[in-house]
């Protein structure tokens, strides 16, 4: 039997990490808030979601080889890809799109796009890393960056329509991290 790094233990502390850190930047800066601290803790949450579904399963021992070599990434676009997939990658980081604004004193399409595409390579750097020195069960695929940017962009124009629409404004406005005016 192949043993598995536990997903559990790894991303609910991670997840408490990255929501105190969140909820102390917000103290520091006098900007607690319970929205804002609902904004904390919806991306801690949504963090460790993306790291237990994207990252696990680790594996302790690699499988046993039943077939060829099949390499740790994919730098072919589209070929072989499937639309579900493609769906499900622009689906789950979308979420990233309408989060990664509210941080922003000043977002825009050219702060929060490249924000997203950052955090897709790093975990398709970690999906390479770990299939490479741990057998992960990922491998790194440029696909997945293109859907998960895509996602995000997606997510941002939510954002923008959100943040300028009269009946949605104010709401939004409660939730940001800054006091700057509306993209």
């Amino acid at each position: 039997m192949v043993g598995a790094v536990p997903v559990l233990p790894v991303v609910i502390p991670l997840g408490g990490v990255i929501f105190t850190v969140l909820v102390a930047v917000l103290h520091v800066r006098r900007r607690s808030t319970l929205p804002r601290i609902a904004v904390a803790l919806a991306l801690s949450v949504y963090a460790s979601g993306i790291a237990a579904n994207t990252v696990f399963p680790i594996f302790l021992d690699p499988p046993p080889n039943e077939g060829p070599w099949i390499p740790p990434l994919n730098v072919v676009p589209v070929v072989g890809y499937e639309w579900r997939d493609a769906v499900t990658n622009m689906l789950v980081f979308l979420p990233l799109g309408l989060l990664v604004p509210l941080l922003l004193a000043r977002p825009s399409w050219w702060r929060v796009v490249p924000t997203v595409a950052g955090v897709s390579l790093v975990i398709e750097a970690t999906q390479f890393v770990t299939a490479g020195l741990a057998a992960g069960g990922h491998i790194a695929d440029v696909n997945d960056w293109v859907c998960n940017t895509v996602g995000g962009a997606a997510g941002y124009g939510v954002f923008v329509l959100l943040a300028r629409a009269p009946a949605t404004a104010d709401l939004v406005d409660r939730f940001r991290w800054s006091g700057r005016p509306r993209p």
